[in-house]
């Protein structure tokens, strides 16, 4: 009982201001003394309504004491259809709240916690202004859009004591948590090496000035971004293959095989990033490579590398993403979920599979909207249990920064072309002022995040 009073008085003592450069919205720790207790029902608001969203705000809804109680996008379309969804998926007679403006989300008192699905360079300010409003927050991957926003929605989760979980799905997979087991156990001694790839057969891309639609508040879908012209064929995916909003396809997808195999080798930050590649595929208005390697070292004798080939659909070792783990005694493939153990000589040793319904569901790499049900569920599962337990999420905001770091160093030293050294001890990069340049980014007026 006790903790419980020092986790009420904590999070009473938590909830403040909310500031995003000159936007400020005020909350007293009075606004805040219902604290979620175990077995109260817990109100999300989601973010970002397309794509991942339209799938997850479902998900959320179908969990045990959890209500999806508001809904939000700058598209105003795509509103009507997920307050029905959410409405037939929670079985409910009344459908969320629909809501156009982010920040108002933000003064919901009724709002518990938030699930943010919006392009990527939204994620660390969104999270930073849902920690600063007490709200609890998920976030999907990349939880952010540049090493500098990293840092600072781990200061923000930190600071006001919230529960922020990052989308790598892996991270609830019982299957992923006894491969990762096992491998610190020694199944295949000492693992130097892990090889990740991701395959598509995306199509080339072009942008035309255009007419901003009625359906889009398109100053606010740029939000921290600087103001550009509306562009054709930019929203609403297109646009994570330009720098100004998005990260690429190694944010985008590299991510989840990443953070994998960071988890397996048992590392932590990079002392050495490199990367090669280019837009091969086509020549379009993509910013971001098609074709990508990024090469990893870490302290203690260990490489993780990152294969991409964006418009190029051949497998590799029969999947179109993966993982492989490599030690001195043998080695380990793995999608996520399901893994398989060589000898040295590459024989097949063990395999274990998915049984029952998890193995019918399958994991579909190339989904954009849900790779994977079963993993989404535990996922949210995870997160709501950790909001009502105080307990840190499988895939805390800090171990979410560090895989997402070691891909954005990855696309710092493919834009100029060169090596990257770094502090181990935080990925900071050593001696190189033109690419410290890209730590961070140019914000709209009035909308630089701070905590």
């Amino acid at each position: 009982m006790e903790k419980r009073r020092e986790f009420i008085k904590k999070a009473a003592i938590a909830a403040g201001g909310i500031a995003i450069g000159t936007k400020t919205f005020g909350f007293t720790a009075k606004s805040y003394n219902r604290i979620i207790g175990a077995n109260e029902r817990i109100n999300v608001a989601i973010i970002g309504l397309n794509g991942r969203g339209g799938s997850m705000c479902t998900t959320f809804a179908k969990q045990a004491n959890c209500l999806v109680n508001v809904v939000c996008d700058v598209d105003s379309r795509t509103i009507p259809k997920t307050q029905k969804k959410v409405q037939d998926a929670s079985k409910l007679s009344e459908a969320p709240r629909g809501e156009g403006d982010v920040r108002k989300v933000m003064e919901d008192k009724t709002v518990d916690a938030i699930y943010i699905a919006t392009p990527d360079h939204w994620h660390a300010p969104m999270t930073i202004m849902g920690c600063q409003a007490g709200k609890h927050v998920y976030v999907e991957k990349p939880v952010s859009h540049n090493p500098h926003e990293g840092e600072l929605a781990v200061h923000a989760a930190r600071k006001y004591k919230r529960i922020v979980q990052m989308g790598a799905q892996r991270r609830s997979s019982p299957l992923a948590i006894q491969c990762v087991n096992e491998l610190h156990g020694g199944i295949i001694g000492r693992v130097y090496l892990a090889k990740t790839w991701y395959t598509n057969t995306r199509k080339s891309n072009n942008f035309t000035p255009g007419k901003v639609p009625s359906w889009l508040n398109y100053d606010l879908w740029q939000g921290p971004a600087p103001r550009k012209p509306y562009l054709d064929g930019l929203i609403h995916y297109n646009w994570h293959w330009t720098w100004d909003y998005g990260t690429g396809e190694a944010l985008n997808n590299g991510t989840h095989e990443v953070d994998l195999a960071r988890w397996g080798l048992g590392v932590d930050l990079p002392t050495r990033v490199t990367s090669v590649g280019g837009r091969y595929q086509f020549k379009d208005d993509w910013q971001t490579p098609d074709t990508q390697i990024i090469t990893m070292d870490y302290p203690g004798r260990v490489s993780l590398v990152w294969e991409n080939r964006s418009s190029n659909g051949r497998k590799i070792e029969g999947s179109d993403r993966g993982v492989i783990f490599y030690g001195d005694n043998g080695s380990l493939d793995t999608d996520g979920e399901e893994y398989t153990l060589y000898d040295l000589n590459g024989k097949v040793v063990k395999q274990i599979k998915k049984e029952g319904a998890a193995a019918d569901a399958g994991l579909d790499g190339r989904n954009t909207a849900s790779p994977s049900l079963g993993l989404d569920s535990l996922h949210v599962a995870n997160f709501l249990d950790c909001i009502r337990d105080n307990k840190t999420p499988n895939c805390d905001v800090e171990l979410g920064h560090k895989s997402v770091l070691a891909m954005q160093l990855g696309n710092i030293s493919w834009r100029l072309g060169r090596d990257l050294h770094l502090d181990p001890k935080n990925g900071h990069i050593l001696n190189d002022a033109e690419a410290l340049k890209l730590w961070t980014r140019t914000y709209a007026p009035g909308w630089v995040p701070k905590v």
